[in-house]
């Protein structure tokens, strides 16, 4: 097993009928701006450092941007949000993510999403999230050095700590709550907590750019200093 293999299997995977009729029409009909742009249109892998400590994950790709880029968090606002960040703060080569031959390449840091597929209005079912969860068990067995989980969003947390029960990792009564920039110690793990920079919070004031910043920083600090990769 490795994680190209693993890659190879969400790609291919057709576990949710109605997330995969769902992706493959979005890439049919496509966004006007878009219109020129041939959607990737099927699951989309992890992507980063295998060797990281620092492990992001998400809750789902976006219908214009990792369903059309076939690149986590590339291709719009959340994307632009979240690799300006890790640009700032050494874990990314350049601070924008547009398609997925673009020479992104990350230190440091591993994105994953709860769910692989986008779903509709982004809520995907408890039935297509549990669907995903080998994917995210195969990675965890490979991210060998990983020690910091970033939780981007409440289902991206909500997954984490199944991930981590299921791995036997002990989960605290009463269970660890969602809130922003909570910090929880799980066994030998951290595990950081954030609002996912959606539209829905980042163009309301939910998350703001200083909210942000701080969530990198202490990321940063939590993972230990690290040099913007050559």
């Amino acid at each position: 097993m490795s994680l190209k293999s693993v890659s190879q299997k969400i790609i291919k995977c057709e576990r949710c009928p109605r997330l995969r009729l769902y992706c493959q029409g979005i890439a049919k009909k496509k966004k006007k701006e878009f219109s020129d742009f041939t959607y990737w249109g099927k699951p989309v892998p992890g992507f980063g450092d295998p060797k990281g400590n620092l492990w992001i994950i998400g809750l789902a790709p976006g219908a214009h941007g990792a369903n059309r880029t076939g690149r986590m968090f590339t291709g719009d606002s959340s994307g632009d949000w979240l690799y300006g960040a890790l640009y700032k703060h050494g874990f990314a080569s350049q601070s924008l993510s547009k398609d997925s031959q673009d020479g992104m390449k990350l230190k440091g840091v591993f994105i994953s999403a709860a769910a692989r597929c986008a779903p509709p209005d982004n809520k995907p079912t408890l039935k297509e999230l549990k669907n995903c969860e080998p994917f995210l068990d195969e990675e965890y067995a490979l991210l060998v050095n990983k020690q910091v989980f970033l939780a981007l969003g409440k289902i991206a947390f909500e997954s984490i700590l199944k991930l981590l029960k299921r791995n036997h990792i002990e989960i605290p009564t009463p269970k660890p709550k969602f809130q922003h920039g909570a910090i929880y110690h799980l066994g030998a793990f951290t595990v950081f907590v954030s609002y996912h920079p959606s539209r829905q919070n980042t163009n309301t004031g939910v998350l703001t750019p200083q909210m942000w910043d701080t969530i990198f920083s202490r990321a940063k600090s939590l993972t230990g200093e690290l040099k913007h990769p050559e």
